[in-house]
């Protein structure tokens, strides 16, 4: 690895549409902070309305039929994707330290990230040209004798608006890029206002990959503007919403009011975690520490409720807090030695120390943490909490920031039926040495994914999303395909009577 550059150059801050680099129409731009030095970065240009049905018309033109994106073979697609993929693999310590600038998060768990993006779009590139339709044995009309030839044709959707989230931006753009294009579609991408700069910089590389104008435009902005601009917008086909779920129910709101386009979502979790007295008690311990806190405990999967059997609770607790106090290092998230850095924005800040000081209010048992951390940056300490109580606002609100609530419970019916009592729906963890055991209770769980003596358990190769208010649609996998796509049914009446005589 090269010396890392703790200032890496800001290259890109405009609108990336139909392949050029252009101001908003409005001169309004935004600014985007450090959260570790609360200090400005840059000013990016703002999208509003205007710069939207701009890159949304660039978009459908690229679309139209004859055009170069709609006739090139889809091998070609997969080829311009795996070029995509092997520029983002030359720059990824750029983008790395230009992420980490602009988010916070730690270095190294940056770069190990973008490894994972590029095997995302990888995956998708391969994919281009080996999805496809089917033949039918349809049935004829009463007793009819007529030959029939049905088949379905699998069409991409057409302008896809995706919107962006904050926490992990490359990998949430990876996510939605990646199978949008490989099904022929074309994309209008909106990030998040707290994480552009990485994002800008790789549609410079789609510039360079060879992409057609048009097919990818990158147009940064508010969410109340540009991301509402995106979903009320009449002439765009599919939106992909990957954010908090207020702002979920806001974008469905908004889609149901224009055109009612395709929509998919990715919204909040408050996710359980399940720890059974038959395991390994330490290896538990030690995944649960590192799902909480990893990313200073802003992702989606992390476990948001730790649910620990009454015969190992205390023993669990001491470990999860000493774990919490002798391995965590706070610091400048450029250093080798830090893993643990600020949190996003100085809202978010405010939000979770809220959400602490509420558990504490409630009667939860603050175990460690809960305090800023330093005089500079939006730095909290790792928090853990036990005694929660069901009722408390911390164990039925998501707390995106790193705060570990460790709950205790009987029997395995009990432990189901309060871990299903919820809003979300996104994923959970079940740790026991009994596989008819795990089996059984990730039957039971409402959730999109189960994962088993585990909890990080991303694949790219296996679909991910949730349900109830963690939303609906698929990331990842081949069944994210079908997000992108249109099925046709084609039926065709052979005549072949005189053929045969």
């Amino acid at each position: 690895m090269s010396e890392i550059n703790r200032n890496p150059e800001i290259k890109y801050t405009q609108l990336f549409i139909n392949n050029e680099w252009l101001n908003s129409e409005n001169g309004n731009t935004f600014e985007t902070i450090n959260p570790t030095t609360e200090q400005s970065i840059a000013r990016i240009q703002s999208a509003d309305n205007r710069d939207i049905d701009k890159a949304v018309k660039a978009a459908r033109l690229a679309f139209k039929r004859g055009s170069v994106w709609r006739t090139i073979d889809a091998s070609e697609r997969g080829r311009l994707l795996y070029r995509l993929s092997d520029l983002i693999d030359r720059d990824a310590d750029y983008l790395a330290e230009l992420t980490t600038l602009d988010t916070g998060a730690v270095y190294m768990s940056v770069s190990q990230s973008i490894v994972r993006v590029v095997k995302i779009i990888r995956y998708y590139a391969g994919w281009s040209d080996k999805f496809h339709g089917k033949t039918v044995p349809a049935d004829n009309d009463n007793g009819r004798q007529n030959k029939l030839l049905a088949i379905t044709r699998l069409e991409p959707i057409g302008v896809c608006g995706q919107i962006l989230t904050w926490n992990t931006p490359l990998f949430s753009l990876a996510g939605k890029l990646g199978p949008a294009l490989a099904t022929g579609n074309v994309v209008v991408v909106k990030p998040a206002e707290q994480s552009t700069l990485a994002i800008l910089y790789v549609a410079s590389l789609i510039l360079e990959a060879g992409f057609p104008a048009g097919v990818v435009n990158i147009v940064p902005g508010s969410g109340q503007t540009a991301g509402r601009a995106l979903a009320e917008h009449m002439d765009v086909d599919k939106v992909f919403f990957n954010g908090s779920t207020r702002v979920g129910r806001l974008v469905q709101l908004a889609v149901g009011q224009s055109n009612g386009k395709s929509l998919s979502l990715e919204t909040g979790s408050k996710s359980p975690l399940i720890i059974f007295p038959d395991t390994d008690i330490d290896s538990a311990v030690l995944e649960a520490h590192q799902t909480t806190f990893n990313n200073q405990g802003q992702t989606c999967c992390k476990p948001g409720l730790i649910y620990v059997h009454e015969s190992i609770y205390n023993k669990f607790v001491d470990k999860s807090v000493e774990l919490a106090n002798k391995s965590i290092v706070l610091g400048n998230p450029y250093d080798s030695l830090t893993n643990f850095g600020p949190l996003i924005d100085g809202r978010q800040y405010e939000k979770v120390m809220s959400m602490i000081e509420t558990g504490v209010r409630e009667g939860a048992r603050l175990l460690t943490g809960g305090k800023r951390w330093g005089t500079q940056g939006y730095y909290i300490e790792p928090t853990v909490f036990a005694d929660i109580e069901d009722s408390h606002a911390i164990a039925r609100e998501e707390i995106f920031g790193p705060v570990q609530c460790i709950l205790k419970f009987s029997t395995i019916d009990e432990v189901i039926d309060r871990a299903n009592n919820s809003d979300y729906g996104l994923n959970a963890g079940v740790f026991t040495d009994d596989i008819n055991k795990a089996l059984v209770v990730a039957s039971e769980l409402q959730v999109g994914k189960v994962a088993i003596n585990m909890h990080r358990s991303f694949r790219v190769q296996m679909p991910f999303g949730g349900c109830k208010q963690s939303g609906f649609g698929r990331v990842f996998g081949k069944d994210c395909l079908r997000e992108y796509l249109n099925v046709k049914s084609v039926i065709v009446k052979i005549n072949d009577k005189n053929l045969l005589e």
